[in-house]
């Protein structure tokens, strides 16, 4: 969207349907792995995931958020707070002394988006501290930090809580991450919970912030799928999820962008908003009885290298599902294709009747 005259006016709600979309993927990705690959394979993925994203974020967002020359205890339990927080998480922190500080995500749980945290098994929610939280002393160069898990909601506590600690002996490898169900998370006051600036985060930056963060997790999901169950089985799970998602959730995704016309036009001109509210560059034009959209960067896939070809063909089916949604004659078929390098591809949208 541009305003006459001026620089590109940012599309709020193309960001908003972008992280809609985003989110719906990641959890139901999370629920097609647990029920159809089992516990097992579903919790090795989400470690892998979320250990990824610890590797790559967290030492530069302690720096951006400035907690780095905090105690490890405290900067890691703030790090977990302000992060979630500007990502749109119900979370709490609570500084109990400069070696213990806790952190508290209260129902609803973000990541398991509504009904569907009955179908997350415990294994599945341990994975996710085990790839981050688990790993944090380690990051830090501070072999005695660990985190102790209080409670989980999964499990049907009030919260998935526990505190980040330092001991006063070098932690083992399997002490890193312990349980302690009998310990109970004391009372949050948001008057002593650390803030963000407010002049560092106008409205714009706030809502690309939310759509990073759930686009981050498909980043890293997608690409772990298919390297642990193979791109055979894993590109089918991810892109079966990939579909029903996009049918499930368009109505919604339409309803944040407005009224979006009936036939491939309609269904083209939301797809390019989509496409641009992601962070790419995409257009579209007329081709014969069809409409011809082109996109020729994919931001949501920049950071990794040689991905296997059923990354691409798996995230696909999230437009598939979607134009599926919007009218079930759409055809929308793949004429160019690039996945590595230079990528770009064209879709062609048609009505098939």
């Amino acid at each position: 969207m541009e305003g006459k005259g001026h620089a590109p006016v940012a599309d709020v709600a193309a960001y908003r349907a972008v992280e809609l979309i985003y989110h719906a993927y990641l959890t139901g990705l999370i629920l097609m792995l647990s029920s159809r690959a089992g516990s097992h394979r579903a919790a090795e993925i989400v470690f892998r995931t979320f250990r990824r994203q610890q590797l790559a974020r967290f030492l530069p967002g302690l720096k951006k958020l400035g907690l780095h020359g905090l105690p490890h205890a405290v900067a890691c339990a703030q790090y977990h707070y302000l992060s979630n927080q500007v990502g749109g998480v119900k979370v709490e922190f609570i500084h109990e002394n400069d070696r213990k500080a806790w952190i508290r995500y209260p129902p609803p749980r973000w990541i398991w988006s509504g009904t569907a945290i009955c179908g997350i098994p415990s294994e599945v929610s341990r994975a996710m501290l085990r790839g981050w939280h688990a790993n944090n002393g380690v990051v830090l160069g501070n072999p005695r930090l660990g985190f102790v898990c209080t409670g989980q909601t999964v499990d049907g506590q009030p919260g998935l809580e526990g505190y980040y600690k330092e001991w006063d002996h070098d932690l083992a490898p399997d002490e890193r991450l312990l349980f302690s169900p009998g310990e109970r998370c004391p009372p949050f006051d948001p008057a002593r919970a650390p803030k963000l600036p407010e002049s560092a985060w106008p409205e714009e930056r706030l809502l690309k912030v939310l759509r990073n963060y759930a686009m981050e997790y498909i980043t890293s999901i997608v690409p772990e799928t298919v390297i642990v169950l193979g791109p055979e089985e894993g590109g089918h799970l991810a892109g079966a999820a990939a579909r029903l998602i996009g049918m499930q959730i368009f109505d919604d995704v339409a309803a944040l962008l407005g009224a979006v016309e009936p036939g491939a036009a309609g269904f083209a001109k939301a797809f390019v908003r989509l496409a641009r509210g992601q962070g790419d560059d995409a257009e579209l034009s007329p081709d014969g009885d069809a409409i011809l959209v082109r996109q020729t960067t994919w931001r949501l896939m920049s950071e990794r290298d040689n991905l296997p070809k059923a990354v691409f063909d798996a995230w696909n089916e999230l437009w598939v599902g979607a134009a599926l949604a919007h009218d079930r004659f759409l055809r929308i078929d793949i004429v160019e294709r690039r996945d590595r390098g230079d990528a770009h591809w064209a879709w062609r949208i048609r009505h098939d009747n």
